[in-house]
């Protein structure tokens, strides 16, 4: 007990001196982390509508945030519709993407199409408009696309319709300002059909097909190559390449016509406009 007592005092000076040289040794040679000051990186601030804010927007469930494309610097075609329709549709390049909502019944997550650097077109009066960053934005929903594309500008080859939408060409013998003329011979002025919207077309591209509430996707009715007729006024119709074509939902498509049914519509068509012509004489 007495040797402990005298060798205590002793231990103690050794550890206040050990600790002493510690203190003394610099930070670099026993790895201590040091910390720059956030004066010398400070990030730009983040604005939405010209108000600073703390972080990036992140659009949340099925939201899409985009930067809207000036008319002048977006794609040569795809952006116009003829100045009587409804909706314009417009172009924007994808800044964020939520992950996909959550099914009301089911739970299920229905996953967001729309990722993170696509363009995608989409209708004018879809969404909220705001500025963010000092660029002219729209927070719009997945549901609201159109078709997304990558590159710069829209190609056939390029874009892809979104869910249940599907891309048709616009069959131009109809609606241009030429007379039509079916296989028997019948000619049919321009006039009979100049007021009638398009409706009618080749399918070029399908989408993957409508969400089901488990998350599946069901069947799509078309496929590629078929000849179809859908509602007046349901498409929405797009410039791309220089060729008109129209976005339709799937719901909108009436039918499939085969080559022999698109000119047996043609001759009513001739048979209704003679008829007209008659009575009017």
């Amino acid at each position: 007990m007495r040797s402990f007592l005298v060798s205590y005092p002793v231990l103690l000076l050794v550890l206040i001196s050990v600790a002493s040289t510690l203190a003394w040794i610099p930070s670099h040679r026993i790895n201590v982390p040091t910390q720059t000051p956030l004066t010398q990186h400070a990030a730009a601030p983040i604005t939405l509508d010209g108000k600073e804010i703390r972080a990036p927007l992140t659009p949340l469930g099925n939201l899409v945030l985009v930067r809207v494309k000036d008319t002048l610097t977006a794609t040569g075609g795809g952006i116009l519709l003829p100045d009587q329709s409804k909706e314009r549709p417009t172009e924007g390049v994808v800044v964020e993407a939520g992950p996909g909502k959550i099914h009301p019944l089911t739970g299920v997550r229905i996953e967001n199409p729309i990722k993170t650097g696509v363009s995608v077109l989409y209708g004018k009066f879809d969404g909220r408009p705001l500025e963010y960053q000092g660029d002219e934005c729209q927070v719009i929903r997945d549901d609201d696309v159109l078709l997304y594309y990558t590159g710069v500008s829209m190609k056939v080859d390029t874009v892809t319709p979104v869910r249940d939408y599907v891309l048709v060409k616009i069959d131009e013998n109809k609606y241009g300002d030429k007379p039509l003329q079916t296989k028997s011979g019948v000619v049919i002025a321009s006039q009979v059909v100049k007021d009638d919207a398009p409706c009618e077309g080749v399918v070029i591209k399908v989408g993957e097909g409508r969400m089901a509430s488990n998350g599946k996707l069901t069947t799509p009715p078309v496929q590629s190559g078929d000849y179809v007729k859908f509602k007046d006024y349901a498409g929405n119709g797009v410039m791309i390449e220089g060729k008109p074509f129209s976005v339709v939902k799937m719901g909108d498509i009436l039918c499939t016509l085969s080559e022999a049914e698109k000119e047996e519509i043609l001759e009513d068509l001739a048979a209704t406009a003679a008829a007209a012509s008659e009575d009017a004489a």
